[in-house]
């Protein structure tokens, strides 16, 4: 069809994704996210967490296998379409999970020179997901735990987020796990209403119970005290 106009009409603006498996390169964008993280849910007391940290307890050598321990997804994002290199994580049983997103309006990311991505080609770090398995003594099988999910403000109302958990949950489904859970606060009423469109059910009647800091440690003591006078 010929345009009598002469003009065509501008293309929509979008943008493309990647969720891949991180690994050690990847572990100070984690930690800008993680205080970001702790900055919205007002947590930054809580926070403590360095980057030597991460590294040495997320990612061990040899690495372990993806879902069967500490596992972080990393989201990217890039203005053109993401090919997946030699080095994407299908070897170790997760291929990277590629998607376009169409834009309502074109928009800058401020902080995307401060989240450039260690991959390169121009790729940006949104947002990153950490889980783990966990056991369900009732239903008789493993499940997986996602411990944080968070995506950079602006890309945030993209859909990102639910590609992140619909990642995990396909994973979960395929070996065989009984469910995925996590947590959110009471007082984020949008991420709840987010939760529960995807399906999940949120539960109020239970309370998560924590030891942590000096009330954790003086459990060593004790059993030290307890070993020398055996």
């Amino acid at each position: 069809m010929s345009n009598s106009g002469g003009a065509y009409p501008p293309e929509q603006p979008e943008v493309f994704t990647r969720i891949r498996l991180a690994d050690r390169r990847d572990v100070p964008n984690i930690h800008r996210l993680i205080h970001q993280m702790a900055e919205f849910e007002l947590l930054t007391d809580l926070f403590s967490a360095t980057e030597s940290s991460l590294s040495s307890t997320l990612f061990p050598s040899p690495p372990l296998l993806p879902f069967h321990s500490f596992t972080v997804l990393i989201l990217e994002i890039s203005q053109s379409p993401i090919h997946n290199a030699a080095e994407d994580d299908s070897d170790q049983g997760f291929r990277p999970i590629t998607r376009r997103i169409a834009l309502k309006s074109t928009f800058a990311d401020p902080e995307a020179s401060i989240f450039a991505s260690p991959r390169g080609d121009g790729l940006v770090v949104a947002g990153f997901l950490l889980c783990f398995p966990n056991y369900s003594t009732f239903m008789g099988r493993p499940g997986i735990y996602v411990e944080d999910i968070f995506v950079r403000e602006s890309w945030r109302r993209l859909g990102m987020g639910k590609m992140m958990l619909a990642a995990v949950a396909r994973e979960a489904a395929r070996m065989g796990c009984g469910r995925v859970e996590w947590c959110v606060l009471d007082w984020n009423k949008n991420a709840i209403a987010f939760y529960e469109g995807m399906g999940a059910e949120v539960l109020p009647q239970w309370r998560i119970c924590r030891l942590t800091g000096e009330e954790l440690s003086k459990y060593a003591v004790d059993e030290e005290y307890s070993a020398g006078r055996r």
